[in-house]
């Protein structure tokens, strides 16, 4: 007799305490789906997806700008073996290490007028 009561009042603990935490959990998630809280939560994270829209862009621009820069030093004649290498590229000459500034690159810079002729526009009929 006494094993039937000590397993009915678990089993009623066990149904009161499941029956609280459903509720409280019920009660939880109705709050988080409140308007007010939707709300609110949307505003964050649309501010928050803002935000890194505005550093995208910026890094973006600033991306554009340094390579622009660097196209229009390497037109102009102007770049320099520093301008090629990153902060972490080491310089070696004869294996070994050198500063960026005590080597000279000379590169061979064709001639316009030596290139390859054009052929005639007018082409062959028939062949």
């Amino acid at each position: 007799m006494m094993k039937r009561v000590s397993w009915f009042v678990g089993g009623a603990v066990a149904g009161v305490a499941g029956a609280g935490y459903a509720k409280r959990k019920v009660k939880e998630t109705a709050a988080q789906l409140a308007p007010v809280h939707v709300a609110k939560t949307t505003i964050a994270k649309a501010r928050h997806r803002g935000t890194d829209i505005v550093d995208a862009v910026r890094e973006g621009r600033d991306a554009m700008r340094a390579k622009e820069a660097e196209l229009r030093a390497k037109l102009s004649g102007s770049a320099t073996l520093a301008d090629e290498l990153d902060p972490l590229d080491q310089v070696l000459v004869d294996g070994s290490p050198v500063e960026p500034g005590q080597v000279i690159v000379l590169r061979q810079v064709r001639d316009e007028r030596s290139g390859p002729r054009r052929n005639s526009r007018r082409t062959r009929r028939g062949a």
